[in-house]
């Protein structure tokens, strides 16, 4: 038995790792940056010590060292499959739990994996090599350029035409050499409209090999995968034994130990071999829900951790069979409406799903920075069919709610519940063409708006936001709420905007009301400036008018912006010399309990900074001063 161990990672896979240990009873050491010293992960270790940083390999072993950690999990990304990591974790006297260095080594470069998988009998994808811009076109177009090093999506171009092929070598190049430090690029046929389709395997240190069965992840976009299900919905059986039967001729001929991926493309009953990926993946959680280990639902992190310790395996392949069907959702912090860019921000109110599996790492009030991955979390449902559980999964992402902070739990939602998904006819390249339509924000208005007129009612303080309806000797009148427009709401008849609508619940921000006869929920969050509501995983923002937008208020015609009462500056946003967009947030002032949200009212260049964090500040004190563009 392994009796500690430190993950060589952070968020939700650590917490995963830790889940297992602490089941098992083994002490878990977390390691943490500066950025992280109050993460979920290092409150969730027994033992917990500082590095510069996750990919400082010295540093890493070092702190297992230090920690007296039995062995390292290195989890996915970072580290996971750098040959140099796991020797030097082991040259230190600790257990790696993963392949040996030189199988990492060998699998971890494309053209050399190939190579070996031709070796054991494993299809391939027809390649062309990349040495002028004249090779390759004997296959003809399209075709893919990848880096031999590396995975993730990294150093990939797909080209059409022969015109395109020096700039996407050249790109493809330069991408591969800042993520792996090398650019050797390799050549293939590019398959149009295929499926990738990846098979879980288990190999121990007595020669025992064994698969799990397969994971469908052909939702991706851009080569990163975004929903992944298993089993696959769309083969064969035969398709399938050639799928598995390969999986484990590439891990016996390799000499694999421990968990491990082999990613393939399928095409109709053709069946090509991509990569391996020498670690656990991300998508394991959808392996761990479909499959059943003598009826049981199998951990594999638990079986990593008994083939780390030298064990046979405990199963064989005779054990293993499909119990079910299991889609995972990966949630990101990316606004996959406006470009998929990357989000940040302090996520203010955070709920799971209590109805399917939820790995993560994100809590109310956890500050979300771009310095890491912006993956936050997995849902993952199970159903006896892979409709029952497509139909979880929508649910599910229903009732995730995640506001201060853009995610794509929306776009998520919208994509499961497509007609697309549903028929599982999306394919690799499906995503990067395809529109999912951003929801409209009407419904959710409805929500804000009653919310509003209602906390209005209950607190008997009306604000600046509107009459609370109160007349003698008469029902409350209609209340004009001050959303992104005015909206009407008549509580004694039931109306927002002329709509009818009847709340059944309002408990700890979650809202369900019936509006036109049917019945929605939301999680809706009211504060000074804004309302927020998410609404089928989508979060709706509407903003208020600016309480202060009066002559004593904020913003000048001269593009000055001044205190409108004595307050505390509660953050400063801006620098002296920055360029700001009309309406852009210069900082926020905290003022008779209120959070005054300081904009730009004109866009320009900032030439003053009155005031810094902190700060107390006089009624009329000069806090921005924006000069106009010419």
């Amino acid at each position: 038995m392994i009796e500690s161990v430190l993950v060589a990672n952070r968020g939700e896979i650590a917490l995963r790792v830790f889940r297992t240990c602490r089941d098992l009873g083994i002490r878990t050491i977390a390691v943490f940056t500066d950025l992280d010293a109050h993460a979920p992960h290092v409150r969730a270790a027994d033992d917990a010590i500082r590095v510069a940083s996750y990919l400082d390999v010295d540093a890493v072993v070092a702190a297992a060292l230090a920690t007296g950690a039995a062995a390292v999990h290195p989890g996915y990304g970072f580290l996971s499959e750098r040959a140099a990591f796991a020797a030097a974790v082991e040259d230190a006297g600790v257990v790696w739990i993963g392949p040996p260095a030189e199988v990492i080594d060998v699998m971890g470069r494309k053209d050399v994996a190939r190579d070996i998988a031709i070796k054991a009998g494993v299809p391939v994808v027809p390649r062309g090599e990349v040495s002028t811009g004249s090779t390759g076109r004997d296959g003809g177009f399209p075709v893919l350029v990848k880096a031999a090093a590396g995975g993730g999506g990294k150093g990939m171009r797909i080209v059409r035409s022969e015109a395109e092929l020096d700039d996407a070598i050249a790109a493809a190049k330069r991408e591969a050499l800042a993520a792996f430090g090398e650019d050797t690029m390799l050549l293939e046929r590019y398959v149009e409209h295929g499926r990738h389709v990846e098979v879980q395997v288990l190999a121990d240190m007595h020669g025992n090999v064994v698969h799990l069965f397969e994971r469908d992840c052909s939702t991706q976009r851009r080569h990163q995968k975004v929903l992944e299900e298993a089993p696959a919905p769309t083969i064969s059986e035969k398709v399938r034994r050639v799928l598995t039967g390969s999986a484990v001729a590439l891990a016996r001929e390799v000499g694999y130990v421990n968990a491990g991926t082999v990613e393939f493309l399928v095409s109709a009953d053709d069946v090509y071999f991509l990569e391996m990926n020498t670690r656990l993946q991300v998508e394991h959680p959808v392996t761990e829900l479909a499959v059943r280990v003598e009826g049981q639902v199998p951990d594999l992190v638990r079986l990593q951790l008994a083939v780390a310790a030298g064990d046979p395996l405990p199963l064989t392949q005779d054990d293993v069979t499909l119990g079910g069907h299991a889609i995972e959702a990966r949630v990101y912090a990316e606004d996959s409406f406006h470009g998929f860019l990357p989000q940040a921000g302090r996520a203010t109110l955070v709920r799971w799903p209590e109805r399917a599996r939820v790995d993560q790492a994100l809590e109310s009030g956890q500050v979300v920075s771009t310095s890491y991955d912006p993956m936050l979390g997995k849902v993952v449902a199970h159903g006896p069919t892979r409709e029952a559980a497509r139909r979880a999964l929508v649910a599910a992402l229903d009732d995730t709610a995640v506001l201060g902070l853009t995610t794509n739990v929306g776009f998520l939602r919208q994509l499961a519940a497509s007609d697309e998904f549903r028929d599982a006819t999306i394919d690799t390249a499906w995503l990067d063409t395809a529109t999912i339509e951003q929801p409209d924000a009407d419904l959710a208005r409805v929500f804000a708006a009653w919310r509003q007129a209602m906390l209005v009612a209950e607190h008997g303080e009306p604000g600046p936001f509107g009459s609370d309806g109160w007349r003698l000797g008469g029902d409350p009148a209609p209340v004009v709420v001050e959303l992104d427009r005015p909206i009407e709401v008549d509580r004694s008849r039931g109306l927002v905007d002329g709509t009818p609508v009847e709340e059944l619940l309002a408990e700890r921000h979650v809202v369900q009301l019936s509006v036109e006869g049917r019945r929605h929920q939301a999680v809706v969050n009211v504060t000074a400036h804004l309302v927020e509501v998410v609404l089928e995983g989508h979060r709706h923002v509407f903003e208020r008018p600016d309480v202060f937008a009066d002559p004593m208020a904020a913003a000048r015609s001269d593009g000055s912006i001044t205190a409108p009462m004595p307050g505390t500056v509660l953050s400063v946003l801006v620098d002296e010399g920055q360029r700001v967009e009309e309406g852009e947030s210069l900082g926020v002032l905290e003022a008779m309990k209120m959070e005054l949200s300081l904009k730009a009212p004109l866009a320009g260049v900032v030439v003053k900074v009155g005031a810094g964090t902190g700060d107390q500040v006089a009624l009329g004190a000069t806090l921005f001063v924006v000069e106009p563009d010419e």
